[in-house]
């Protein structure tokens, strides 16, 4: 994703409620061999751009008074309760240089897993989001999960996610990823059944 970003001359609170009020969003620009760097953007943009889901978590190819760098989205800061964005970070990625970054993990094939079909498992998502290492290159938008293999009463690492060619798992390997539990009033009725 590309978006368009300016300098920024003055700082402070002052000037960045007075940017906020015109419609520009104040952020800062960090990393690499290069000092940090004030910038402003369109809050328009920003804000519609920050409800894509590859916003968070892809390399972004920033335009900055016309030359373009590659970026990271580090932190976002909203306002605690009107439609705003106070502050944005953006981190430089150089091309052979590892980054950790969290990506959302996506799943599939749930509804035909033996999990559910057979044995009317609730699948829970423990973890919607996965912490990976990677050159920027080799960066997944998003780590896909299959669960069309889930047994009843399973439950899924993170270990045990195929992650794609050049990317590590930065997150700790067993932490929960999904699980798949027998309804609690199935086991309630069995209980009564067995009472008779």
């Amino acid at each position: 994703m590309k978006f368009v970003a300016f300098e920024r001359a003055k700082q402070g609170t002052g000037a960045s409620r007075r940017l906020r009020i015109s419609g520009k969003t104040p952020g800062i620009v960090y990393g690499g061999s290069q000092e940090p760097q004030a910038i402003e953007l369109d809050h328009n943009a920003l804000w519609h751009a920050l409800k894509k889901e590859a916003f968070h978590a892809s390399i972004l190819e920033m335009d900055l008074n016309g030359q373009t760098s590659n970026v990271l989205l580090r932190d976002v800061q909203y306002h605690p309760y009107k439609q705003l964005v106070l502050h944005v970070d953006f981190q430089r990625v150089s091309a052979n240089e590892r980054i950790t970054i969290k990506v959302p993990v996506h799943f599939k094939g749930e509804e035909n897993s033996p999990a559910v079909k057979q044995s009317q498992n609730l699948v829970t998502h423990v973890a919607t989001e996965l912490e990976i290492s990677s050159l920027p290159g080799d960066l997944p938008e998003f780590v896909e999960v299959d669960l069309s293999e889930l047994a009843s009463g399973a439950t899924v690492f993170a270990k045990d996610i195929k992650l794609p060619k050049g990317v590590q798992l930065a997150t700790a390997a067993d932490t929960v990823v999904v699980s798949a539990v027998a309804p609690a009033a199935d086991e309630a009725a069995e209980g009564t059944e067995a009472a008779k």
